[in-house]
């Protein structure tokens, strides 16, 4: 983080077969060393197992997917005093949809014994459903950020 003025966001082009950057910044996020041709094979051949489990199209289950894992609110630390407060605050929307890509990739890596495909499809729909490991990441934020309701007066 600079001291001084802010970072500029970068503009992300829409991926090339649903036209949506939001595919495209999940793309980004699912490939390793520069090999983005295996990342979109990945990610387009989930999204196309998912639909077809839950007969939609495939854009809107990655939508109702991110929609489902993406936190309202989430606790930060501040510091009052020699002591340290998790403090509720909202979040972001560009972090909010940054922390669902992360907490789906992450979900669909720790299914260990699966191809990749096949555990993003799984992740996708359990998200899509409002259950499994990325949405319970979720609710353990929110419950987090409810139990320290009393610290809302330390945000900044």
């Amino acid at each position: 983080m600079p001291r001084k003025g802010h970072v500029i966001k970068r503009k992300v082009h829409p991926d090339p077969l649903y036209k949506n950057e939001a595919i495209a910044k999940f793309i980004h996020c699912v490939m390793y060393d520069g090999k983005k041709s295996i990342a979109e094979r990945i990610v387009y051949g989930a999204l196309e197992v998912a639909a077809k489990r839950l007969n939609v199209s495939p854009d809107e289950v990655f939508d109702k997917a991110l929609e489902n894992v993406k936190p309202l609110i989430e606790v930060r630390p501040r510091r009052v005093g020699g002591a340290t407060y998790q403090v509720p605050v909202e979040v972001d929307p560009a972090r909010a949809q940054a922390l669902a890509i992360r907490w789906i990739i992450n979900s669909a890596r720790s299914r260990k014994g699966i191809p990749m495909i096949e555990r993003l499809a799984r992740e996708f729909v359990d998200a899509y459903k409002g259950e499994g490991s990325a949405v319970k990441k979720r609710e353990d934020t929110h419950r987090m950020a409810e139990a320290n309701r009393a610290f809302a007066h330390y945000r900044w």
